[in-house]
């Protein structure tokens, strides 16, 4: 395993489901992976890396971003509307915008800044009450209310339930993004990311099968 091969299996993936080359946006999940390995995957040339708290990528990413160019930094974890701010100003794209409260945080900070990253809204597919996202019946309504803020959606993300069949929650999003006009999937990980690029995925978000198994933290 390794960035190679990840690629390689991207491509392929896309030719079999008649996709264009590079359609699908790899995504290298660096959370808890040690620096040495981050900066090994950014010497090999890549560039779109995603982590799941605001905190750990303030404390790793200003550093990358001076000495290599290009970086592209997504948020793919839950925020918390105080960490808002901090998320606006280091994250080219937030994947987990799951309820209005954080809407409208990120509403009045593009307003204030004048810009703002783009956003996924994160879609609960397997209604799991631990876990984040709104529920596929609200997803309809959610994505027209950030519209009316002038929030610039970008698609809709997942994170399939463990012991479920992942094609069928892929299947799912991208049938609620298909009725709202939105072309953006992130869905698919390390183990089921060629299911989903068969099913629509513009962005794998790839960890464990880049980088080794994560040390915990």
């Amino acid at each position: 395993m390794g960035l190679s091969d990840i690629t390689q299996r991207i491509a392929k993936a896309e030719s079999a489901a008649d996709r264009a080359p590079g359609s699908v946006t790899l995504i290298a999940v660096s959370k808890v992976q040690p620096l040495d390995r981050v900066e090994a995957v950014l010497k090999q040339g890549h560039r779109v890396f995603g982590e799941n708290r605001v905190q750990e990528a303030q404390g790793k990413w200003p550093d990358f971003m001076e000495r290599y160019e290009g970086v592209d930094l997504h948020l793919v974890g839950p925020l918390q509307s105080n960490k808002a701010k901090q998320a606006v100003e280091l994250f080219s794209t937030i994947h987990s915008v799951d309820r209005p409260k954080l809407a409208r945080k990120l509403a009045d900070l593009a307003q204030e800044g004048g810009a703002c990253p783009g956003l996924f809204i994160q879609v609960n597919t397997g209604e799991e009450p631990q876990k984040a996202g709104v529920l596929p019946d609200e997803a309809d309504a959610f994505v027209a209310e950030c519209r009316g803020m002038d929030l610039p959606l970008l698609g809709l993300m997942c994170i399939p339930p463990l012991e479920e069949e992942p094609s069928l929650h892929f299947a799912l999003l991208a049938k609620i993004a298909e009725r709202n006009g939105l072309e953006g999937l992130s869905m698919g990980m390390s183990g089921d990311f060629e299911t989903a690029i068969a099913l629509g995925a513009t962005h794998v978000r790839v960890g464990s099968a880049i980088f080794g198994e994560r040390s915990q933290g």
